[in-house]
């Protein structure tokens, strides 16, 4: 797979100190942070959507915390961006938060968050077919060859277990979804590491979140989603969830990411991609009572597995770019 190579702009990224210093606890829990905190949005997106319109909350949370990291790249020193930045995050966010973030809280009224989070680490398998499928792309080959056939067998023995759901139909609609969902992430992330974006990683992503999550407003009202729910009869932990997944999720979680790309080896930083959904898998049985199956339990492995082998092979790795980087999955 070919990526865009780093580039040398710490002398003109304002809000990215060049080789700043760090001890081992110090970026140990770094590492602790993204694996927990983002293997834990699947569960607090589940307590989140019992509650809450899906995409009208999706499309709250991001503006709030796309704003904040906007106002916090202005505050120093990051220019204001060009129109033609704001129409590439428009649209990067248009993949990464309706398409790739909204469409999984919606799914999540009917899969279980543990389902949910195999389902999405499917993204870097996505990323490695779309960037083949594009004009003179590169067929993968080696580990990532292997990695792709592991997680395409691994997706085909997770999605039995929707046939045994009592949601029935619905429940095989929502993993549909999902699959979509992964591959509209994957487009987004192939997007926003091809498009002009500013310099400053945190006010790039500040963009694409904040413009992804107004979107998701007139896409939530199309839904009808306004006359599905009686906000005085939100319970505590619906609010909980949304605080912990904009502030907690988004903020606290994407700063420790882009720091740890600063002091750490990106490839190691990737790992995320590959821990993140064992939490949620185990999360969504010890927390929420999900059903934890023999079949789950291999489908797990199978694409765990295939993540780590298109991670392990890719000559330049894809998730982690420190100069250009996007959404995590799931940077929510």
């Amino acid at each position: 797979m070919s990526d865009v190579p780093p580039r040398d702009s710490a002398d003109r990224q304002p809000d990215r100190p060049d080789q700043p210093h760090a001890s081992r606890l110090q970026v140990a829990a770094g590492y602790a942070v993204i694996y927990i905190v983002w293997g834990s949005t699947y569960l607090a997106i589940a307590y989140a959507v019992r509650s809450l319109p899906p995409v009208l909350t999706t499309g709250a949370r991001f503006v709030f915390a796309g704003g904040i990291l906007c106002l916090y790249a202005w505050w120093r020193g990051a220019p204001q961006p060009a129109w033609s930045q704001w129409r590439s995050a428009t649209i990067a966010g248009a993949l990464l938060v309706v398409g790739g973030t909204a469409t999984v809280c919606w799914a999540e009224q009917v899969v279980p968050s543990g389902l949910t989070s195999l389902l999405c680490a499917t993204v870097p398998l996505w990323i490695v077919l779309l960037e083949w499928m594009a004009p003179r792309g590169q067929r993968p080959h080696g580990l990532v060859a292997a990695g792709v056939g592991l997680g395409l067998i691994g997706l085909m023995v997770l999605t039995n277990p929707f046939s045994d759901s009592a949601a029935g139909g619905r429940a095989v609609g929502a993993a549909a979804v999902l699959v979509l969902s992964a591959i509209l992430w994957a487009a987004g992330s192939l997007y926003s590491r091809h498009v002009a974006l500013p310099e400053s990683p945190t006010l790039g992503t500040g963009m694409q979140m904040m413009m992804g999550g107004l979107l998701c407003i007139p896409a939530g009202l199309l839904l009808g989603e306004n006359t599905n729910v009686d906000i005085a009869r939100v319970p505590a932990a619906a609010w909980i969830a949304v605080a912990f997944l904009a502030i907690v999720g988004s903020l606290v979680a994407f700063t420790t990411y882009l720091w740890l790309l600063r002091v750490s080896v990106p490839s190691r930083v990737a790992t995320h991609a590959y821990v993140n959904p064992v939490v949620a898998v185990v999360l969504g049985w010890a927390v929420a009572g999900e059903a934890l199956t023999a079949r789950m339990l291999v489908a797990a492995g199978l694409i765990v597995a295939a993540v780590v082998l298109i991670t392990s092979g890719q000559q330049r790795v894809t998730i982690g770019d420190a100069s250009h980087p996007s959404l995590p999955v799931e940077a929510s």
